[in-house]
């Protein structure tokens, strides 16, 4: 259980957690760390302040996470506070941990009261040490966060394994050994403590004394605090939110933000989430006993490397002294060539092992801390974490993916001293390789048939020539930037097809592939030339109206979908990616899967589903923009927000990155000239919605012919 150590302790005092409690980015922190680490916001950076002074941020910039607005900073290392504009940039500082630790503002205020009671300071914002995301404390202070009841049992069985025997408690200098404890009183006493303070008369006749290795268990075993609702403190929790994945009470449930959301019985939910971790460990114990074996492995190497070292060494004396003086020069030098391959072998070994160890010491203290947490009864405390467990115990298994178990030095010395030549070729002597069955492989063929484009993304397939003997352990597909300019990676694995999607429409890509093993890469293919899907340009100064409507037609037209992989995890997808919604109240953002940077695009969008007026927003976005806020509000997305549509409305999004505009339509007539001008650079189709809306897109539609017609005027 040493492992374990690390997954118990603080991130920010470094020692065992004291009164834990949860972020809710699923970390924890002491409570007296967690307000000490607390930064006062100015009053007019504060999210209250702009909407009271109608800066022009709505509801809409600030998610409702346990009525706590959520902020997510770069991990610059910096304490910035992304937004607080006018608060001083304050360096971090490193915890026992290795974490970085954000610093108060300002000392906090005394106060005689305990960390939980005690006032929290106005507009008082608390960034997590170890993922950085920065969070406004409401008006509950530090009391709004759950406490980990559930941590606070593995550590204290953690700490009663790791104590040598019991002292007793009342010792006033050097506390001996204790010999009973007493359930009554919860004391443990050491002889001549009980005599003088635990007398067997008058009431404590009736107290009953046990040994201390039972009083440990039975304290270990008496019942714990439940755990009760940081919304209504009186009330203990009794039902499982589905939805908010949280345990709640039945107030919150009649009269709270849950009461219209899907609710499970709490042990039933207990138990399918142990379940779960239970089967994820099952995965992750499988991964940490191949390391294991793999560990093995690599510590066998180190010793047939020292072996096959010696020996070298010894045939390299046994040649060089056969030589007499001639060889003697030239000996220290070929050694020094051993010596190097020698040290090089054994450092990538080495380094590999240390690598492969601190992982699987990582690795083995989560399994023992997540057995830890199944042993718990407390189901509340218990789901609070299980969740983020769950998802560490995927992720850690991932890590343990191909190629981690695999050596990355053999153990053999592919050198051979050649004693061939006459002694006047002595001083030439150089080390020559000897494993000629391992050339390099032979050059790829591309597979013409199967190379093709598709709207702005490009398949190649390659084959090994057909009488090629030598094996290849992978390949590297190049591409240049579609302007003729430097060629870069873009695939290295040992697949034979790939598929590059983000390209350029209306561009032309060279592309070229190799392979390669351990002996060294093979030459070039030959260069496969790509042209990407031209979108719809429009040449407008020398073709007429009827000619440039027959040209649009053999022009070709992007088809697409929304991207479940970009989008925000509360959009709900279906119709083969082409249907959305959302499972929350609040916006959340969804892109198309394909981008555009040149030509003429146009796509529509209808409503299926507008239930109490919400505010839906059409338009186009960059890769990066915000998915958790209403789209445009923030310097990333182009939108409008269409209030008067109805259901079974159809809206029109014209991105024209030839003339750089973006224009809108509403069931056929469009919104105004022209939306937005100088729009350049790469976009996606873009869509922001609560649930209370669902749209469905359509795409590959030709031009409106009345633009087609402005656009040949102009």
């Amino acid at each position: 259980m040493e492992e374990m150590e690390e997954e118990l302790k603080c991130p920010v005092c470094g020692s065992f957690y004291r009164e834990p409690i949860i972020l809710p980015c699923s970390h924890n922190l002491c409570q007296a760390c967690a307000r000490n680490i607390l930064v006062q916001t100015p009053e007019s950076e504060s999210p209250q302040s702009r909407r009271a002074s109608g800066s022009g941020v709505s509801d809409y910039d600030y998610l409702d996470l346990d009525k706590m607005s959520l902020y997510s900073e770069a991990d610059s290392g910096y304490g910035s506070y992304g937004g607080f504009a006018s608060a001083p940039t304050t360096p971090c500082q490193k915890s026992p941990n290795g974490v970085r630790v954000f610093p108060p503002a300002m000392p906090p205020p005394p106060t005689h009261l305990s960390p939980a009671l005690a006032p929290v300071p106005r507009n008082s914002c608390i960034t997590c040490p170890q993922c950085h995301r920065s969070l406004i404390l409401d008006d509950r202070g530090l009391r709004g966060f759950p406490k980990n009841r559930v941590l606070e049992g593995v550590i204290d069985r953690y700490q009663q394994s790791k104590a040598a025997a019991l002292k007793c408690q009342l010792c006033e200098k050097a506390p001996k050994e204790a010999t009973v404890m007493c359930e009554q009183c919860d004391v443990f006493y050491c002889d001549p403590c009980r005599l003088r303070c635990h007398p067997p008369r008058g009431p404590l006749a009736k107290h009953r004394l046990v040994p201390p290795a039972q009083g440990r268990v039975s304290r270990r075993l008496s019942p714990r605090k439940v755990s009760t609702c940081t919304d209504h403190e009186l009330e203990n929790h009794s039902m499982y939110c589905v939805q908010c994945k949280m345990p709640v009470c039945y107030q919150c449930l009649e009269e709270g933000k849950h009461s219209s959301h899907e609710v499970k019985a709490l042990g039933a939910m207990w138990k399918l989430h142990k379940s779960q971790l239970s089967q994820a460990l099952n995965g992750l114990s499988d991964r940490a006993k191949e390391a294991k074996e793999f560990l093995v492995q690599l510590r066998t190497m180190v010793q047939q490397i020292q072996e096959n070292s010696v020996e070298f060494e010894a045939c390299l004396v046994a040649q060089c002294d056969a030589l007499i003086d001639a060889l003697n020069r030239r000996k220290a030098q070929l050694l020094a060539r051993v010596n190097k391959e020698h040290e090089h072998k054994l450092k990538v070994v080495r380094d590999q092992i240390s690598h492969c160890t601190v992982k699987l010491r990582q690795t083995t203290g989560l399994m023992e801390y997540c057995l830890e947490v199944i042993k718990e009864n407390d189901p509340s405390g218990f789901l609070q974490i299980s969740d983020a467990l769950i998802r560490r115990v995927h992720l850690t298994e991932d890590q343990w993916g191909k190629g981690t178990l695999t050596p990355r030095m053999t153990t053999d010395f592919d050198l051979s001293l050649d004693n061939s030549p006459l002694l006047q070729s002595i001083h030439q002597l150089d080390f020559v390789q000897v494993k000629a069955s391992s050339p390099v492989p032979a050059t790829p063929i591309l597979q013409l048939e199967e190379c093709c484009t598709h709207n702005n993304s490009a398949t190649l397939s390659w084959k090994q020539p057909p009488l090629s003997t030598v094996a290849a352990d992978g390949y590297i597909l190049e591409l240049d930037d579609g302007s003729g300019g430097q060629f870069r990676e873009v695939y290295v694995g040992k697949e034979t097809m790939c598929t590059v999607d983000g390209l350029h429409f209306n561009s032309t890509y060279n592309a070229r592939v190799k392979a390669f093993n351990k002996t060294g890469v093979s030459p070039y293919s030959k260069t496969l030339v790509l042209q990407t899907s031209e979108g719809c340009n429009f040449e407008t100064q020398s073709a007429s109206y009827s000619q440039l409507v027959d040209i649009k037609k053999l022009l070709a037209v992007a088809w697409f979908a929304f991207d479940p992989g970009s989008a925000h995890s509360d959009i709900i997808f279906s119709n083969d990616n082409l249907t959305v919604t959302c499972s929350s109240y609040d916006d959340r953002v969804v892109l198309g899967k394909t981008g555009f940077s040149k030509g003429v695009h146009y796509w529509e969008l209808t409503i299926d589903r507008y239930d109490n007026h919400p505010d839906p927003a059409f338009g186009v976005a960059r890769i990066d923009v915000m998915k958790d806020m209403m789209l445009g509000k923030d310097d990333k997305a182009w939108a409008i927000t269409e209030g008067g549509i109805t259901k079974g409305a159809t809206i029109g999004v014209l991105l024209d990155l030839n003339r750089k505009t973006l224009t809108f339509f509403v069931n056929n007539e469009q919104q105004g000239p022209i939306a937005f001008e100088n729009v350049e650079g790469l976009f996606f189709p873009a869509v922001s919605l609560n649930r209370n809306v669902q749209v469905t897109l359509h795409t590959g539609l030709p031009v409106p012919d009345f633009y087609s017609s402005r656009a040949s005027i102009a």
